[in-house]
């Protein structure tokens, strides 16, 4: 990197990164937004390809904003660009100075070999990006070996989620796949199913939850789908002692994970 700044928000690779804040242009191309250093470290240490890094020398204070700054920095696809480009780049508020645009994985089901007894993550139709990140930040936290995203109604590697989960999504093998497919997939291996439902007669802690096990969470507005209805599947509740009858989904993902680690320990 030899040249002098960006500086202008008209610079034709800027405005192309900022073109993928919209989903459309990220199904198009194949490339998300990846903000925040921790994040692209794990990117990188993963082997996600950067296609284009921005730099702000003179915003990057943290630790991990150098580690990727010295990293990335003798790239030629990286640029040093000015606060204020770097600013119209960035997708959220924190940047740690250094932005970059890379190409989305693309694992499918058939690229999952799981382990013996592998503990699963299913979000079914989860809308919220930030929703969806916090389960998978939760699943890497709590040892999973996968993450399902079933008709998701958000783009898997949308930047928020991305942020959400701290990274991890590029560490923890996360699927994109449609329902259908994944109840295929879980029952060709003999991987039981578990689900939070409101009022269920068994208490998720007095569920065996060892195992090769699915924990299956649905939508935050609608719940399960009814795919689900005629499927072998066992339904755990989580006492409520207030006036709400449910968790947040990426909570309700921590307390049912954090007990089968329990008892997987």
């Amino acid at each position: 990197m030899t040249q002098p700044p960006i500086t202008s928000l008209t610079n034709p690779r800027v405005k192309a990164a900022v073109r993928l804040r919209d989903r459309a242009e990220r199904d198009l191309t194949g490339r998300t937004i990846v903000d925040g250093a921790r994040e692209i470290l794990r990117a990188l240490d993963a082997g996600v390809h950067v296609e284009q890094a921005f730099l702000a020398s003179e915003l990057i204070r943290s630790p991990d904003g150098h580690a990727v700054a010295d990293r990335l920095r003798h790239r030629p696809t990286t640029l040093e660009v000015s606060p204020a480009v770097l600013g119209r780049v960035a997708f959220g508020q924190r940047s740690d100075g250094v932005v970059a645009i890379v190409a989305t994985p693309t694992a499918t089901l058939g690229d999952v070999a799981p382990s013996d007894e592998p503990l699963i993550v299913v979000a079914e139709a989860i809308e919220k990006p930030g929703n969806l990140g916090a389960i998978i930040r939760t699943a890497d936290g709590a040892g999973a070996d996968l993450v399902i995203a079933a008709d998701p109604r958000t783009d898997l590697f949308n930047p928020n989620a991305i942020r959400s989960s701290l990274g991890t999504i590029f560490v923890l093998p996360v699927i994109a796949a449609s329902t259908a497919e994944t109840l295929q997939w879980l029952a060709a291996r003999s991987i039981r199913a578990v689900a939070a439902v409101v009022d269920a007669a068994t208490t998720y802690t007095d569920a065996d939850l060892r195992g090769p096990l699915a924990i299956v969470l649905g939508s935050e507005a609608g719940g399960l789908g009814d795919a689900w209805s005629n499927a072998p599947i066992e339904r755990v509740g989580i006492p409520m002692h207030g006036v709400a009858d449910s968790l947040n989904v990426s909570i309700a993902a921590a307390v049912l994970l954090y007990e089968a680690r329990r008892q997987r320990a």
